[in-house]
């Protein structure tokens, strides 16, 4: 039987993008709903509980309920939904590349930034990687990520016996990871399975006590590894 569509969410405040990023999405990606600003998401979020939510970062508010005018952006999407429907993953898809954009959204725990310059098939594909746990960033804003939670002047490398704890192999797994690189990229850089990929991540969070490939990342970068 073949595997269930990725359900996800299109939150943009223009209607004719929604509309062809629609069109343009693979068959494997189910659109479960639509919103045009952060409140009216947020209720939409909450009702359909998507794997994924592909949003704008720049958003009007919208109104609540009450009539109140609600926060705007991405960000506060990511925050207002997040704690009601924590098994959902957001995408970041905007027309902007500035670093403080890439770096706002991501700090609220976006997993992934791409442009609207992707195409359909690019959108699916990051869709995918988003919803089964990976990273995904645009090449160009991968640099403003590592930067954001890099190392400050003067800090120095990792210590001998913290890389020691992983094998030869860990450590390429764990560059390449840092770096954004979704599993099947590094089972293809590496020449190696998918699920072999998985039990290296495993052992390199085990061994070095991170939880998250995000909580990885901030750790290389900080010892300058990448």
């Amino acid at each position: 039987m073949a595997d269930a569509p990725v359900r996800v969410v299109i939150v943009d405040d223009h209607s004719i993008f929604r509309s062809g990023l629609r069109a343009d999405l693979d068959a494997s990606v189910e659109v479960v709903g639509e919103a045009a600003d952060a409140a009216s998401a947020i209720e939409v979020i909450e009702a359909t509980q998507p794997d994924v939510v592909l949003l704008d970062v720049h958003l009007p508010a919208g109104r609540s309920a009450a009539s109140a005018p609600d926060a705007a952006g991405g960000e506060a999407v990511i925050r207002g939904a997040s704690p009601v429907v924590p098994a959902t993953r957001f995408l970041a898809l905007s027309v902007s590349d500035a670093a403080e954009d890439v770096v706002r959204v991501i700090r609220a725990g976006a997993r992934g930034y791409i442009t609207k310059g992707s195409s359909g098939a690019e959108v699916s594909r990051a869709v995918h990687a988003v919803a089964e746990g990976d990273a995904v960033f645009s090449p160009r804003l991968a640099g403003f990520v590592l930067d954001a939670f890099g190392a400050a002047v003067g800090e120095t490398a990792a210590t001998s016996d913290e890389l020691d704890r992983l094998s030869a192999r860990e450590q390429e797994v764990m560059r390449l990871i840092a770096r954004g690189y979704a599993y099947k990229e590094v089972a293809a850089e590496l020449f190696i399975s998918m699920k072999t990929v998985e039990s290296h991540v495993s052992a390199v969070l085990r061994k070095l006590q991170l939880s998250s490939r995000y909580e990885l990342t901030a750790w290389a970068s900080e010892r300058r590894l990448l």
